[in-house]
């Protein structure tokens, strides 16, 4: 689908935005494993999640969805039921990694697939340190899907180290921790998304260097109800786009603010951002709030290295913002972009070119300068979410006939995007 947009003088007003795809994951997840029924409130209905809802109800779990609640009836330890075919985990890479820890701790085979793009993503950094808890478990020769898990020996606790910054990875290992009598540690050295060791209540201990996590079958999941806060990667998009449009001025509802999670909003600040965090409030371990923009002056400055894991998903839409701010701008140590839906890197870079910005591409990150001298442009979102998201936003801000093809990738996390932005356009 090619998606037209048109120039946005100002947004103003209230937008209260689907749910975090990672908390809805996770949530469903839990609620799955825990015994009997849990409520999950505000779980994002998107292509990514129902492929979650969707493997789990193949695992023998029955999920229904009642506009924004979603009711799960979980089975218990070692309760979910043998497939009778390959887990289709679609786009989600959050999904076919997380899983893979939860069906190596289960007592039957089972494989997990996905679609074109997911089959080409790295799962090796998941089958790996998964084998260090004794999981039966290999995926093809060039480390990608599918995943194959044999029906497992006995779990065995384990102390592991990521040598991956991967908050995916950390979960997996989590998740098969869970079914190990003794304490496993998990350590990272840096900081990654928290939401799965918040929602189970571990036991952390932080130090300057590392991060260690003690999970064990103790800590298994129980029935509960889940809130889940609005999703600050997709709050993201709307938050630059009041930040760039003068005359603006734009509050978000109930978004997550998991300290793993707020750096983007950090650094827009450190560059100038009038942003304001409103009526902080906790539910499951989350920290949520109401989050005010206004339009502002930003300058590019330097990105911090430590920061880049926690703002990975946002760097294409912090990139927009950069065309826009004084100075050149410049990301480095972001070589995970390349192993995301699309190779992101390059994507940014060749819808940059497109607009006339002079634009120098690293194996790790970009550069880029100039003015857009091109306004006619049908920017490609090469089936990325992200992409299209973030060059949606480029064409509302400078106008001309501009349009992204392949705006249908949006459906993974966002469906409703347009009909956001246009409620808040004037």
């Amino acid at each position: 689908m090619n998606q037209k947009f048109v120039k946005i003088k100002k947004v103003k007003g209230t937008l209260s935005l689907p749910g975090d795809k990672s908390i809805s994951h996770r949530s469903v997840m839990l609620a799955a494993l825990a015994e009997g029924k849990s409520k999950i409130i505000n779980c994002l209905e998107s292509d990514d999640i129902n492929s979650t809802i969707n493997i789990f109800r193949q695992l023998g779990i029955r999920i229904t969805r009642d506009r924004n609640e979603i009711i799960v009836h979980g089975k218990g330890f070692q309760g979910l039921l043998p497939p009778t075919q390959p887990l289709d985990a679609g786009n989600s890479g959050t999904t076919a990694r997380l899983i893979s820890g939860i069906l190596a701790g289960q007592k039957f085979p089972s494989t997990i697939v996905g679609d074109e793009s997911l089959s080409q993503r790295p799962m090796k950094r998941v089958i790996d340190p998964l084998k260090e808890f004794g999981a039966l478990i290999s995926c093809s020769p060039n480390g990608t899907l599918p995943i194959n898990i044999l029906s497992s020996r006995k779990l065995k606790a384990a102390n592991y180290k990521l040598r991956v910054a991967s908050a995916q990875v950390k979960s997996a290992l989590i998740f098969a921790a869970l079914h190990c009598e003794e304490n496993s540690v998990i350590t990272e050295t840096e900081i990654t998304r928290n939401h799965t060791e918040n929602m189970l209540g571990l036991k952390v201990e932080e130090n300057k260097n590392s991060r260690k996590i003690f999970v064990s079958k103790a800590d298994y999941p129980k029935a509960s109800e889940y809130f889940v806060p609005s999703d600050i990667s997709t709050a993201s998009y709307f938050i630059v786009l009041a930040l760039l449009l003068k005359d603006s001025f734009l509050k978000i509802e109930n978004v997550s603010l998991n300290p793993t999670r707020i750096g983007l909003i950090e650094l827009l600040k450190k560059m100038g951002g009038k942003i304001q965090v409103e009526n902080e409030q906790v539910s499951n371990g989350e920290k949520y709030g109401t989050i005010a923009i206004w339009s502002s002056e930003l300058k590019n400055i330097e990105v911090p290295k430590e920061i880049i894991p926690n703002i990975i998903d946002e760097i294409p839409i912090l990139s927009i913002a950069g065309i826009f701010a004084e100075g050149n701008f410049s990301i480095r140590n972001a070589g995970e972009l390349r192993v995301k839906e699309s190779d992101r890197i390059e994507a940014v870079c060749n819808n940059l070119k497109a607009a006339g910005l002079s634009v120098k591409e690293f194996k790790d990150g970009f550069e880029f300068s100039g003015d857009i001298k091109n306004r006619n442009v049908t920017f490609k979102s090469f089936g990325d979410h992200r992409i299209a998201l973030s060059f949606g936003i480029l064409s509302s801000v400078i106008g001309g006939k501009n349009s992204v093809d392949g705006f249908e990738a949006v459906s993974i996390s966002n469906p409703k995007f347009i009909e956001q932005l246009k409620s808040i356009s004037v």
